[in-house]
């Protein structure tokens, strides 16, 4: 590297084999594609791959909402076309080799295509660890004989797959790269129209319809037990999508008292930026959260089987991702019965009223933001760079 400009690597047609199957990796891919063309200049990138990674110049061979399958019947429904999407990629992979073999994410469809592509004798990466650390750890084994390198977005994950001596690179998480290390509520406030000095919940029950379904009453009923000790306190519900935003209207609509709540689509950040604390399901939105600085509190409820089932699987102590970063408790985890509206409503009460708490996971927030923060993208494309001088 030269300052912060990579280096010119090598002139010749390199080609990145590249399969994306979800929105996340699309953005993923098309962060990549750029910081390695930045090293190859005259790379081409072929696969499987969104409008994201196809507006950097990928050519996807087929639409990569063909692998977007969620649910176990869904998946069952298509298993003969995923099967014939994975024929026709390995067949194209194993005619015309690209340089290297890159998955993103999507580990059941990715892994099985590495491995064999790895097995023909083609470098293979895997961008984004399976929860392997979690459970079904024996995975690991399979991922060991799939992948020459792994590239995980947290230090954690790094730590497993090289006491397991799978080669791992920790690149950071490309969300901290773009979410600024201060956050401006008063202007998220301002976006969304609200008042800048009444205090904000925003509340968030998930993005897909069984989240809502199982949650979306619970976080509504611990929303009605905080107006009742704090009627001053704004309520804002961001909806991933057109279906979800009918869903939780049908919700509100649904209480016997009525909740005075602004329900927008989509702008989940912005919401988040705008909230005094944030009541969320577990996954992402709580790194979201963190990154933005907002006092959080996490719950979720699965049905008595697979949480029963999952009790037994799982093998970390904690599911949000800021306690599995810090290793302590540092947002309040209340799942199953613990998830009750006044538990969450009470834990929620709290951190709009201590300050000093406030202050203290702000600093914790940043200081984990700062870990995150190692441009992503240019980590990546340097790891892949070495692996491939490397094998060459």
């Amino acid at each position: 590297m030269t300052g912060n400009v990579p280096r010119v690597v090598s002139e010749r047609p390199i080609t990145f084999g590249i399969v994306a199957g979800e929105a996340s990796g699309d953005i993923l891919g098309a962060g990549l594609i750029r910081a390695l063309r930045t090293r190859y200049p005259k790379a081409r990138f072929v696969g499987i791959g969104g409008d994201e990674m196809i507006a950097q110049g990928f050519h996807s061979l087929v639409p990569m909402e063909r692998l977007s399958v969620m649910g176990l019947v869904e998946v069952l429904g298509r298993l003969r076309e995923l099967f014939s999407i994975r024929d026709r990629l390995m067949d194209y992979f194993l005619t015309t080799p690209p340089d290297v073999v890159i998955g993103i994410d999507s580990p059941d469809f990715t892994l099985g295509v590495e491995r064999r592509c790895r097995e023909a004798g083609i470098p293979t990466v895997h961008y984004v660890s399976p929860s392997v650390w979690a459970w079904r750890q024996k995975r690991i084994f399979k991922i060991a004989k799939s992948v020459d390198l792994m590239l995980t977005l947290f230090p954690f994950e790094a730590r497993f797959y090289e006491e397991h001596k799978v080669p791992v690179t920790f690149v950071g998480h490309p969300l901290a790269d773009r979410i600024a290390m201060d956050t401006d509520t008063a202007g998220a406030r301002e976006a969304l129209g609200l008042d800048q000095h009444a205090p904000v919940l925003a509340i968030l029950p998930g993005s897909r319809a069984g989240e809502v379904a199982r949650l979306g009453d619970l976080f509504l009923s611990a929303a009605r037990w905080l107006q009742s000790h704090r009627p001053e306190l704004q309520l804002v519900i961001p909806c991933a999508n057109r279906d979800r935003e009918r869903q939780v209207r049908e919700l509100v609509q649904a209480l016997e008292v009525e909740l005075p709540v602004t329900i927008v689509r989509g702008q989940s950040r912005q919401v988040m930026a705008a909230a005094d604390v944030v009541l969320l399901a577990s996954g992402t939105a709580t790194l979201e959260a963190m990154l933005l600085k907002k006092p959080m509190v996490v719950g979720y409820r699965l049905s008595g089987f697979s949480y029963a089932l999952l009790s037994r699987l799982v093998k970390v102590p904690y599911v949000a991702l800021p306690n599995l970063l810090s290793g302590q408790p540092l947002v309040p985890e209340l799942l199953q019965d613990e998830a009750s509206a006044e538990s969450l409503g009470q834990a929620v009460l709290e951190r709009l009223e201590n300050k000093t708490e406030r202050h203290r996971l702000t600093a914790a927030f940043t200081d984990l933001h700062h870990q995150l923060r190692r441009t992503a993208d240019e980590r990546a494309a340097s790891a892949i760079t070495g692996l491939l001088e490397r094998v060459s």
